[in-house]
């Protein structure tokens, strides 16, 4: 399969339908989950696309090992080439790593302010002008109660799109309240334009809208992450 073939058959077109027509400019997507359900590998798989599509991506990671989101992409690229039989995978795989910076910064002691200053050294001034931003690892819990608005704030300014993780912790209390808002993003709802969450189903992982902006949530999705691959189907 050529790389124009594959972007077009992509499952993740299936979720731009969904949510009318993507993220968008200026938008903050969050994929929410308990830990370990499958949250990077979207994240990954999403940003895999644009980089597929000439569309430069910045991963900022809030872990503490950058191998560790390497791998990702490696795997991830490696199960679609697979997958999908794709023609000079090697040629493509090195695109890919041109358009891709991977910035990694400790939560703890690092203000959000200071990641965006960062973020915009980088696209402005560095030159890398970034379609879409990746924040993986952030925990809710630890954050300023403005974090969410300020990083939309700079995705507006900039024109990016920005897709968060954010792990759920299971600790008795119930993770999701009405209209399956998870707890823990109450707060920030405001900032949130897309909110999916990640639910394990026997074999696979269902995907479910539960904010699209102004538009009624369309509920679970017709993809599902297939754990063993680690791909959206």
């Amino acid at each position: 399969m050529v790389k124009e073939e594959l972007i077009k058959r992509s499952p993740l077109r299936v979720l731009e339908e969904a949510i009318h027509g993507g993220l968008g400019k200026g938008n903050i997507g969050v994929l929410a989950s308990p830990k370990g359900v499958g949250k990077t590998a979207c994240l990954v798989h999403i940003a895999t696309d644009k980089l597929l599509q000439g569309r430069p991506v910045i991963h900022v990671s809030y872990s503490s090992r950058v191998d560790y989101i390497i791998n990702w992409y490696e795997d991830i690229f490696s199960e679609l080439a697979k997958k999908r039989k794709l023609e000079s995978a090697v040629d493509i795989h090195d695109e890919l790593v041109k358009n891709r910076v991977i910035m990694n910064f400790k939560q703890e002691g690092t203000k959000t302010e200071q990641v965006l200053r960062s973020l915009e050294a980088m696209i402005s001034f560095g030159k890398f002008h970034a379609d879409a931003i990746i924040v993986d690892g952030y925990d809710f819990a630890l954050g300023a109660s403005d974090d969410l608005s300020r990083f939309k704030a700079f995705a507006g300014k900039l024109g990016l799109e920005v897709w968060f993780s954010a792990s759920l912790k299971e600790n008795g209390a119930p993770l999701y309240g009405e209209g399956g808002m998870p707890d823990l993003l109450k707060d920030a709802a405001a900032s949130i334009d897309v909110l999916i969450t990640l639910h394990a189903v026997g074999d696979h992982v269902e995907l479910r809208v539960v904010k699209d902006g102004d538009h009624p949530a369309p509920g679970v999705l017709k993809l599902k992450l297939d754990p063993k691959t680690l791909l959206i189907m």
